[in-house]
């Protein structure tokens, strides 16, 4: 408020409050004028009524003031004025830059589009002749592609079956691996079985005897021979495993970050483990200088000389002993013996958690007892307890029979079955179901001797299509994509077959009815073979309800 005096009369004056509002917003300009002579402004009067304020809508409004043009093209015809001179009395035009003009034949509608026609029929001509030019070019250079792909891909089966041959003849003069021996005793048992109907077929008698006893030595000597190999391959195998135990113990921890890159960190376990991996194969090295042996030892000497214990205390007198009879140029080979026993020890010290802690979550043999009683079985073979992962289960399997050893020894000595093909199919099978990613669980329920019984029994040991009978060509399918592999859901094809059978969207279309029918009658065989095994039993039930809901 603002108090002030006003005159009123000649000599009276009146004081008066007046009450002043601050405006809150800015009052626009509405011009005004100034006393040239004076120089003072004087502003047009403005309202001091607020504006009523619009209600907010919530949304932000924009205001934009535009002028838009609007054009339009018209055509227009203007008048063209023009004349002509003719000769005329007091005018003279010269003709000669005229021409005479002679009218021609008089073409009718009739003959007019028969001539255009004969001319779309000559440019048509043309451009046929142009156009099967360029589809005949474009056949001769596919066919040229086609050719050149199926000689390379005849070249690659060409090639791919010698190194299959290779790696077999490979694995049967230097077998390394269970499965190497799968083979040799499997091809031991067509030898016998080849000579054993040439001898019937062609002897008779006491030759025919004879010959059966020359065949059962040359058996014996033969077996003989794979022993002899197999005990040497397991000791290469031996000393690869320990190098790749004690590889596996040195590994420094790694895990994935967030940006997809491995972090890895060393601890002081590893690093133990490391140090005692490089000792480990030092010592376990032939033909190294005398000097290095020995620096070898002290290294080692010094590293057991940390815990006192009977190991360590036998450690060291080897280690000393190998040391005195160096000394007195004892030969090398008398002292294989010594050290093997000393690579043996240490390789104990080494699987021992107290002196290598590192090593206690790698070991089969847990360090706690305990934990042995809820994973063991008995093997009512070789009369062991073992772990359940040494008892192969198939999906038809309702007791634990026998352990892996036991079953390995059985089939070389009685049957000789060679394995390894269904166990590539399988391989590959489950490979190609977990690239999916839709929770396949079916296909990791059966085993080798499953897929072998659905293959011999149940397809014949052949495609589907071409009927090719070559076990290592041939690959195991989903029969529909959308659903997950079953045995009810497959079938054996090639792996081109294969390619070209995931490929397709609708199999009503792509394959005849017949087909389909047989295909189908195979699915039913072996439902009603794997519907005895209480395993599969859920998935039955649920596969007919798709069934039932499709």
């Amino acid at each position: 408020y603002l108090g002030t005096s006003i005159l009123t009369d000649s000599d009276s004056f009146q004081d008066v409050v007046v009450k002043i509002e601050r405006p809150t917003y800015c009052k626009p300009f509405l011009g005004g004028f100034k006393n040239r002579i004076t120089g003072v402004e004087f502003h047009n009067a403005g309202s001091q009524t607020i504006p009523k304020k619009r209600p907010d809508k919530g949304i932000q409004l924009f205001c934009r003031e535009t002028q838009t043009v609007f054009e339009k093209n018209k055509p227009q015809q203007t008048k063209n004025t023009t004349s002509t001179q003719m000769t005329k009395i007091g005018l003279y035009v010269s003709n000669r830059a005229d021409k005479l003009v002679s009218p021609g034949k008089y073409l009718t509608a009739e003959e007019y589009h028969k001539r255009r026609l004969e001319a779309v029929i000559v440019l048509q001509t043309y451009f046929r002749r142009w156009h099967a030019t360029n589809v005949v070019q474009n056949l001769r250079e596919e066919k040229r592609l086609r050719l050149a792909w199926e000689a390379q891909e005849e070249l690659r089966r060409k090639k791919e079956k010698e190194e299959k041959l290779r790696r077999e003849h490979e694995r049967r003069l230097n077998p390394k691996t269970k499965e190497d021996f799968e083979l040799l005793y499997h091809a031991l048992k067509l030898w016998r079985q080849e000579e054993t109907e040439r001898i019937n077929r062609t002897l008779t008698g006491a030759e025919r005897k004879a010959a059966f006893c020359g065949l059962l030595e040359q058996e014996a000597q033969m077996i003989s021979s794979i022993g002899r190999h197999k005990l040497n391959a397991d000791e290469e195998n031996r000393q690869k495993a320990i190098l790749h135990f004690l590889d596996k113990c040195a590994q420094p921890k790694r895990w994935k970050a967030y940006d997809g890159k491995i972090t890895e960190m060393d601890t002081q376990y590893t690093l133990r483990a490391r140090e005692l991996f490089e000792i480990y194969r030092s010592i376990s090295m032939n033909d190294i200088p005398k000097d290095e042996r020995i620096d070898v030892l002290l290294t080692l000497r010094r590293t057991v000389k940390e815990h006192e214990c009977k190991l360590t205390q036998e450690i060291v007198e080897l280690i000393d002993r190998e040391v005195d009879l160096m000394s007195r140029e004892v030969k090398e080979c008398n002292l294989e013996g010594l050290r093997k026993r000393i690579c043996t020890l240490f390789l104990q010290y080494i699987k021992t958690p107290t002196f290598n802690p590192e090593v206690a979550r790698i070991l089969k043999v847990p360090p706690d007892p305990l934990k042995l009683y809820k994973n063991v079985n008995f093997c009512h073979s070789c009369k062991n307890y073992l772990p359940s992962t040494e008892f192969p289960v198939p999906a038809n399997s309702h007791t634990i029979g026998r352990c892996r050893l036991c079953c390995k020894i059985d089939n070389e000595a009685r049957q000789r079955e060679a394995f390894l093909k269904y166990k590539l199919i399988l391989e590959n099978l489950r490979k190609s179901e977990a690239d999916y990613q839709d929770g396949a669980k079916i296909v990791f329920l059966v085993q080798h001797q499953d897929l072998q019984y659905m293959i011999e029994n149940i397809w014949g040991c052949q495609s589907a299509l071409s009927a090719c009978s070559d076990l290592y060509d041939l690959v195991m399918v989903r029969w529909d994509k959308q659903h997950e592999w079953s045995p009810w859901n497959t079938i054996l094809l090639t792996k081109d077959e294969a390619d070209a059978h995931l490929r397709l969207c609708n199999l009503q279309e792509a394959y005849e009815a017949a087909f389909i029918h047989r295909i189908k009658y195979k699915h039913i065989r072996a439902k009603s073979y794997f519907a005895q095994i209480p395993a599969m039993a859920s998935f039955l039930h649920r596969s007919d309800n798709q069934a039932n809901a499709n």
